[in-house]
């Protein structure tokens, strides 16, 4: 593997972190949003085809036919998928459980 595509692939893997941040991050805007609107199916499927929009046609330029860099990008989206999931839970929720783990009272 030579440098540069070394740097292709730590690229496409920065493009998939921000494919999902904007993929789940929107898809959080839109729950906020969407719950409280007079009308929620519009706001979930016009979200659903922007944000699936932007996914794939992300995944397609920055894979460019190569499938390392679709798999690098697919990581780097996983990722987004965690770390939005574990910034836009409730605070008390963010502690870690205790040692034993959680158990019915």
């Amino acid at each position: 593997m030579t440098p540069s595509d070394a740097l292709a692939l730590v690229l496409a893997a920065i493009a998939g972190l921000l494919l999902g941040a904007i993929f789940f991050g929107g898809l959080y805007l839109t729950v906020r949003k969407g719950v409280s609107s007079g009308s929620p199916a519009l706001w979930f499927f016009g979200s659903l085809v922007v944000r699936m929009g932007i996914a794939m046609a992300g995944f397609y330029f920055v894979s460019d036919g190569s499938w390392q860099r679709l798999v690098a990008c697919l990581l780097g989206f996983v990722v987004a998928r965690l770390a939005v999931t574990w910034l836009t839970r409730p605070a008390a929720q963010q502690a870690s459980p205790a040692p034993g783990g959680r158990h019915a009272p």
